[in-house]
C-alpha cells in the first residue's frame, strides 16, 4: 500500500505542479501578451485618430499655428507616454513630441509609406531603425479638403506593455501558488481521511486471511469508513463465532456418535466372547438396537439440518388443512401416549383451516413439538394443541404440563446439541437437534415460533402460518 497507493498520488501531485507551472508560463503568458498589444494600440490609434481629425486640420487650413500644433502633440507625448510626430504627405517632419526615453525624431523618414499598416492597426518593431527598442506605431491621416495633407505617427514603448504583463503572470503566478498549496492540504486530508483508514483496513484483511479474527479495526469515524470498519469487525466477530460453533459442532457430534458406537462394540464383543452368556444376549440386543436407533435419528436430523444450512432449500408450499395435519401427527403417537397414559386434546379455531405452508415441514415441526412435550410430560398428564385464527395468521400452540425450562435456558433451546440439565435424566434418546430443526424450519416460511415455559409447571410454544 505504502509503495504503490500513497506514492501513486504523490507523482500526480507533481506531475500536477509541473503541468500547472508549464501553462502558466507558455499558454498563459501568449494568451495574454497580444490582446494586452490589441488593446493598448486599439487606445493610441483612437487618440490619434482624434486629434489628426479633429485639430491638425486646421494646421493646413491655416486656423492655428505650429507652436500650438507643438503643445497639442506634447500633451499627447505626456498623456501617452510616447514619440508623437507630425510629417507631411512626404514624410518630412513638421513637429514632434518626445521624452528623454525616446531618441529624436528624424527630419525625413525615409521610404516613408502610410499605408504598410495594412489592414492592422499598428506595426510593430523598431519603425526602420529609428529606435533602439520596440514600439507600437500607429499612423493617422491627416485629411484637409478631402485630401491627406500629412499624417500623425505615435510610437508606444512596449516596455508599458511588459510591465503590465509582467504583472498579470505575476498574478498568475501567485494564484498558482495558492492552488498547488490547497491541493497539498487535499492532500493531506486524504492521508489523513483516506488513506490511514485504508492501510489499517488492509492490515486488517491481511489479519484475517492468516487466521487471525481477533484484530479488531478502530472505528473514529461514521462515514463510508468507518461503517466499512464496522462492518469488517462484525464479519470478524461473526467468523469468530462460527469457528467456536463448528468446533463445539464437531466435539457435539464426535460425543453423541462415540457413546452408542461405544456401547454397541462393548456389548458386541462381550457377547463374541462369551462374557454375556447366550440367555442374557435377547436384553443386550435390545440394547444394541435402542442404541442403533439413536445413531439413525442422529444422522437424520443432521441431514435434515443440512438441508436448511445449504440455503437452497425449496419450499413446496400448497394450501392444506392445518388441522387435519395435527389429527394425523397426534395418532402417530399414540401408541406411546396409550403406555405413558398421557392423553392429548385438540382445540381448533374452526372445522377446517386452511394455511400456505410446505406440508411435510409442518409435519416435521408438529412431530418434534409433541416428541418434545411427550418426553418430559409425567405420566397421567394431558397435552394440548390449539389452532387460533387472527387476521391473516394461524396461530398454532402446543402446550405441555411437564418439567419445564429453566429461564436461564430459555434463549438456548434453540442451539444444536443443546440439552438442559433437567433434560438429561428423562430424554435418553434426544439428539439435542429437534427444536434447532423446528426453527429453521418456521424461519426458512418467514414466520415466528416462540415459548413460554416455568419450571415445574409446563411449557408452550406458539408459531405462526399464512393463512390461504
Amino acid at each position: 500500500m505504502k509503495s504503490t497507493l500513497y506514492l501513486k498520488f504523490i507523482i500526480i501531485y507533481i506531475i500536477f505542479g509541473f503541468l500547472s507551472l508549464f501553462t502558466v508560463a507558455t499558454l498563459t503568458s501568449g494568451l495574454v501578451s497580444e490582446p494586452l498589444k490589441k488593446n493598448v494600440s486599439s487606445a493610441v490609434y483612437q487618440e490619434a485618430n482624434m486629434v489628426a481629425t479633429n485639430y491638425l486640420p486646421q494646421y493646413f487650413s491655416g486656423h492655428t499655428s505650429l507652436a500650438n500644433v507643438r503643445t497639442q502633440l506634447s500633451g499627447i507625448e505626456t498623456h501617452l507616454n510616447a514619440a508623437v510626430w507630425f510629417v507631411d504627405r512626404g514624410g518630412n517632419l513638421i513637429t514632434s513630441a518626445q521624452s528623454e526615453d525616446f531618441p529624436p525624431a528624424p527630419y525625413k523618414i525615409e521610404d516613408f509609406n502610410p499605408a504598410e499598416v495594412g489592414g492592422n492597426q499598428y506595426i510593430s518593431g523598431d519603425y526602420h531603425g529609428y529606435f533602439s527598442k520596440n514600439v507600437l506605431t500607429v499612423i493617422a491621416p491627416v485629411v484637409c479638403g478631402y485630401t491627406p495633407k500629412g499624417y500623425l505617427l505615435i510610437h508606444k514603448s512596449t516596455d508599458d506593455i511588459e510591465q503590465m504583463h509582467d504583472l498579470f503572470m505575476r498574478v498568475s503566478y501567485i494564484s498558482l501558488i495558492v492552488i498547488f498549496i490547497l491541493s497539498f492540504v487535499i492532500l493531506l486530508a486524504f492521508q489523513f481521511f483516506v488513506y490511514r483508514p485504508l492501510r489499517k483496513i488492509t492490515e486488517a484483511a491481511k489479519q484475517y486471511a492468516t487466521g487471525n479474527l481477533d484484530y479488531e479495526i478502530p472505528v473514529n469515524t461514521e462515514d463510508e469508513m468507518g461503517y466499512l470498519s464496522a462492518s469488517l469487525n462484525y464479519m470478524s466477530s461473526q467468523l469468530r463465532d462460527m469457528e467456536d460453533y463448528q468446533k463445539k459442532f464437531v466435539a457435539n457430534v464426535s460425543h453423541d456418535f462415540r457413546s452408542p458406537l461405544t456401547s454397541i462394540k462393548g456389548y458386541i464383543e462381550a457377547m463374541a466372547d462369551g462374557t454375556i452368556p447366550a440367555e442374557m444376549q435377547e436384553k443386550y440386543l435390545k440394547i444394541i438396537l435402542f442404541e442403533t436407533e439413536r445413531l439413525t435419528d442422529l444422522t437424520h436430523d443432521l441431514l435434515t439440518l443440512n438441508e436448511f444450512d445449504t440455503k437452497n432449500l425449496l419450499l413446496d408450499k400448497t394450501g392444506f388443512d392445518i388441522h387435519e395435519v395435527i389429527k394425523n401427527v397426534a395418532a402417530s403417537f399414540e401408541g406411546i401416549c396409550t403406555q405413558r397414559k398421557i392423553s392429548i386434546e385438540l382445540i381448533f379455531a374452526s372445522k377446517y383451516l386452511e394455511v400456505t405452508a410446505d406440508k411435510r415441514k409442518i409435519q416435521q415441526v408438529l412431530y418434534n413439538l409433541l416428541d418434545n412435550a411427550i418426553k418430559f410430560s409425567d405420566t397421567d398428564s394431558c397435552i394440548t394443541i390449539e389452532t387460533t385464527n387472527r387476521g391473516d395468521k394461524v396461530y398454532t400452540s402446543v402446550k405441555d404440563y411437564g418439567i419445564g425450562i429453566p429461564r436461564n435456558a430459555l434463549n438456548k433451546i434453540w442451539e444444536r446439541f443443546y440439552k438442559t440439565d433437567l433434560s438429561r435424566g428423562k430424554d435418553k434418546k434426544g439428539t439435542g437437534l429437534g427444536l434447532a430443526i423446528v426453527k429453521e424450519a418456521i424461519q426458512a416460511h418467514g414466520e415466528n415460533i416462540n415459548v413460554v415455559s416455568t419450571e415445574g409447571v409446563g411449557t408452550e410454544f406458539i408459531f405462526s402460518l399464512p393463512k390461504s
